[in-house]
């Protein structure tokens, strides 16, 4: 089966973000100054040949070896499966 899946990766909590407080910075300079916090990640989008019961671990290795930092970030990620038309 072909899988969709969505990567969201984002630093940790703890881990400073200079990208993201320079666009809540420039987002206050605008005028918009109820934002409280800018945090800045990547969303990755793969297309993989799998099985339902391999998918979710070979994702999580994907991550974890590769796709994240998991010293500095956290992921998520969500799997939909292709429906061929």
């Amino acid at each position: 089966m072909l899988y969709e899946v969505k990567v969201f990766i984002s630093l940790k909590e703890a881990v400073l973000d200079p990208a993201g407080a320079a666009v809540k910075s420039s987002l206050h300079h605008l005028g918009f100054a109820g934002v409280e916090d800018v945090r800045i990640g990547k969303v990755m989008t793969l297309q993989i040949e799998s099985t339902e019961d391999k998918i979710e671990a070979a994702v999580t290795e994907m991550c974890e070896k590769l796709l994240a930092n998991p010293v500095i970030e956290d992921y998520r990620f969500e799997i939909e499966e292709v429906v061929s038309q």
